[in-house]
């Protein structure tokens, strides 16, 4: 990637990490307030199934002012406002304040917030709070393309138990594995799913109908944990190359099917018909 220095990626984590935290920070201490709670427009059907609370608001703004003073030049994608400071500018800060706010809401504690940093359409900085993670506490993983994962800045190696022969498949709405010799878990959550995949927690995960900001912040976790990435745009399954696509130059419009973990399973999960 012409341009791209480690250096640059190097600072470009750091700095994901802190804004992840931050936004970990502010979301904890909301629980236990009550919300204010809006839904987004949409079918008579869909339209009570997808919540915005005001602490997606508060941390989506606040992770664009930590950009805008960062980097002042990047261009930002959000969930919940369409500006977009820095069009066409190559590095573009991907945020989702909460994913899973049907959980966070509820007071069903898994959600997470997730920044992905791409490059020229390819994400190469991944930084995610969960609110909870193998060590069964709060914490940000984290990657940049070409290093290590890592949890709460500390390298971080997944360490399945070899003794456990059944293994779990995150898999979306409308999916079931009941002939696959896995077991499946839907969280609610992308981003903690692909965390969780990358942690090891899960082997593999399919969503079938993600936005950008779904998936953007976890996809440099499974790259930086050995794993692979598989997308359906239409035309059958290939290999992630990136998310830009001449075809429809606002990226923020991104949709497709999106497979990954360890290579097999993923390979495995893509075969299927659902």
């Amino acid at each position: 990637m012409t341009g791209l220095t480690a250096e640059m990626l190097v600072a470009i984590e750091k700095e994901a990490v802190e804004f992840a935290t931050l936004a970990g920070a502010r979301i904890s201490t909301a629980l236990g307030r009550t919300l204010a709670v809006r839904y987004k427009p949409g079918t008579e059907a869909d339209n009570l199934r997808d919540p915005v609370s005001e602490v997606d608001h508060d941390v989506e703004k606040m992770l664009r002012q930590r950009v805008a003073e960062a980097f002042p030049e990047h261009d930002v994608i959000g969930e919940e406002s369409d500006a977009r400071p820095g069009r066409g500018h190559d590095f573009v800060w991907v945020v989702d304040p909460i994913d899973g706010t049907t959980n966070f809401v509820n007071g069903f504690p898994i959600f997470a917030a997730s920044i992905g940093v791409l490059y020229q359409g390819f994400p190469v900085v991944g930084a995610a709070w969960c609110s909870t993670s193998h060590a069964l506490r709060p914490g940000v993983y984290h990657a940049r393309r070409g290093g290590p994962l890592g949890f709460d800045s500390e390298t971080f190696t997944p360490n399945p138990n070899p003794a456990v022969r059944r293994r779990l498949v995150g898999l979306g709405s409308g999916l079931d594995a009941p002939d696959l010799p896995w077991d499946a878990r839907r969280s609610g959550s992308a981003a903690a799913e692909c965390a969780f995949v990358a942690a090891g927690l899960l082997g593999a995960a399919r969503f079938d109908t993600p936005n950008l900001w779904d998936v953007a912040g976890g996809i440099p976790l499974i790259f930086a944990a050995g794993g692979s990435v598989s997308i359906d745009r239409g035309t059958g399954w290939q290999d992630f190359a990136g998310f830009q696509d001449q075809n429809d130059p606002d990226i923020r419009a991104w949709r497709g099917r999106v497979a990954l973990g360890e290579a097999g399973m993923v390979q495995a999960l893509c075969a299927r018909h659902d």
